[in-house]
């Protein structure tokens, strides 16, 4: 069974800059496509960034493209989020996601995805 943990969350002046990595228990989920999602208090979680199993497909939000990369190595069995010019707007949690149905292409709805981390909360002072 997969699990996934999330790193790297924390405070952040806007403007600033922070890298969220996401470690997956198997080297399974090298085949699945993984998403970034977000959620913050009162609104429906949603996907940041996605990316396919070999890296070379990723899918952003418009409200973070150009900002966010998304980025794995298969062989750390990790998947990075780095932020740059974070935004009020950016405040937070983020989930780490994986679909064991999604593998050569991303979709971005949440439902997709069938094994979550447990979030790491992301906030971004103005």
């Amino acid at each position: 069974q997969v699990h996934l943990v999330e790193s790297g969350g924390g405070l952040v002046q806007a403007g600033g800059s922070l890298r969220l990595s996401c470690t997956t228990s198997t080297h399974t989920a090298s085949n699945y496509a993984m998403g970034w999602f977000r959620q913050a208090p009162g609104k429906e979680r949603a996907i940041v960034a996605g990316i396919n199993w070999s890296g070379l497909l990723t899918y952003y939000a418009d409200s973070v493209k150009g900002r966010f990369t998304i980025s794995r190595d298969n062989a750390k069995n990790t998947v990075d989020l780095q932020m740059n010019s974070l935004k009020p707007e950016d405040t937070a949690v983020y989930y780490c996601a994986a679909s064991s149905t999604l593998h050569t292409i991303v979709k971005p709805a949440p439902v997709l995805y069938d094994v979550w981390g447990q979030g790491t909360q992301v906030t971004v002072s103005s």
